[in-house]
């Protein structure tokens, strides 16, 4: 007995057993995709919110006077809140102090007689942190005295929690980085000193 090919084809185009496998097939890996994002967007999130609230308490502790005696304890503390979420971060400390907020972040002030946007050629400029060299940043290093601005920075490197993550372009590693300026408690009389450099 011949079958109808026509039979055959209308028989398979009305067949639907199978049907919900293929389509879960087709959409699983963008939902997994999907799903691993999510996970590590949230974790990613968690750290941050974690490490910024924990330098925010740092920051405030380090403006004490007696500060300079433990800043190895405040940043022990800041390493042990962050590896008890992240055991293998890396975690790496910054203090930088100014005489003020308005001089986090800026360059040390120079006259550019030759109008070139550089300082360069002997151009006198102002030494505030007073290392005979010009900089673009004029902060010093370490938590200052009395009434100084200090910048202090915490960056956090560690291994992706959902290394897949690559597929979609992202990293391996993630980079965090929180920062607080707070100023020094008036404990005794600010120092302000700076000298004239020439530009190389």
């Amino acid at each position: 007995m011949r079958r109808n090919p026509a039979g055959t084809i209308t028989a398979l185009r009305d067949e639907s057993r199978g049907a919900a496998a293929v389509e879960f097939a087709l959409v699983a890996p963008v939902l997994f995709l999907t799903l691993l994002g999510l996970f590590d967007l949230s974790y990613n999130i968690y750290a941050s919110s974690l490490l910024e609230g924990a330098i925010q308490k740092a920051g405030r502790d380090a403006t004490l006077e007696t500060a300079g005696a433990r800043n190895e304890a405040i940043d022990e503390r800041m390493r042990e809140v962050v590896l008890n979420l992240v055991p293998t971060a890396t975690v790496e400390f910054d203090r930088r102090y100014y005489a003020d907020f308005d001089d986090v972040d800026r360059p040390e002030d120079f006259t550019d007689i030759n109008g070139d946007g550089d300082c360069n050629d002997g151009e006198p400029f102002e030494d505030v942190n007073r290392n005979g060299t010009w900089d673009a940043d004029r902060g010093q290093s370490g938590i200052g005295g009395a009434r100084d601005a200090v910048l202090y920075t915490v960056t956090v490197t560690y291994p992706r929690r959902f290394p897949y993550m690559k597929i979609i372009g992202l990293s391996d590693i993630v980079t965090a980085r929180a920062r607080t300026v707070l100023r020094n408690q008036p404990y005794g009389t600010q120092t302000v000193t700076a000298a004239v450099g020439s530009c190389a």
